[in-house]
């Protein structure tokens, strides 16, 4: 499946910094064609709002393809309070690459802009990412996604069988001969 992640530049209150990026919301892209000479999509963003309080992007480009190992990250999320999307971003200087001719007058201005690079479902992936180093945000998962979702877990997780400890008294003393 094929989605988009909306990026809000807010602009804030801050003696130190003007704005900070936010993912917003992933929602399904059925505008973003696949050239049959790329084998991935080219990640592209499009300024589609700008108001007094900040800007909303729109990127383009994200796959999602589930694994089979990777369920008990999918079953993580959703027994969350919310499920949620995880969107890995990045601060890229390289404008121009990923920002489409229309809003790249928009976006030139600025040194640098949040690019989305991944999107995930995994609570598993999503931390080792973070372990990586990287900026990981939360999207809250649409009831559609989530049922979407609920029918892989169903059929791929299947959780491994609980094993019974036995406490150490019971597995008997080190008696070592003492000389």
């Amino acid at each position: 499946m094929r989605f988009a992640v909306l990026m809000r530049k807010q602009f804030i209150d801050n003696p130190w910094i003007s704005y900070k990026w936010v993912p917003q919301e992933v929602l399904p892209d059925f505008e973003q064609v696949q050239d049959p000479s790329q084998a991935k999509p080219r990640i592209s963003g499009v300024c589609i709002e700008q108001d007094e309080q900040g800007e909303t992007w729109r990127f383009t480009g994200y796959e999602l393809a589930l694994f089979p190992d990777e369920a008990e990250g999918y079953y993580l999320n959703l027994s969350a309070t919310e499920p949620c999307w995880f969107v890995m971003w990045r601060l890229e200087e390289d404008i121009e690459r990923y920002i489409a001719g229309q809003s790249l007058a928009i976006a030139k201005p600025e040194s640098t802009i949040a690019v989305p690079h991944r999107i995930s479902v995994s609570y598993n992936e999503a931390g080792r990412l973070l372990d990586g180093g990287e900026s990981v945000d939360t999207v809250p998962m649409l009831v559609e996604h989530a049922a979407w979702l609920q029918e892989y877990v169903n059929e791929h997780y299947h959780p491994e069988p609980k094993k019974r400890h036995r406490p150490a008294s019971f597995k008997g003393a080190d008696r070592s001969v003492e000389k």
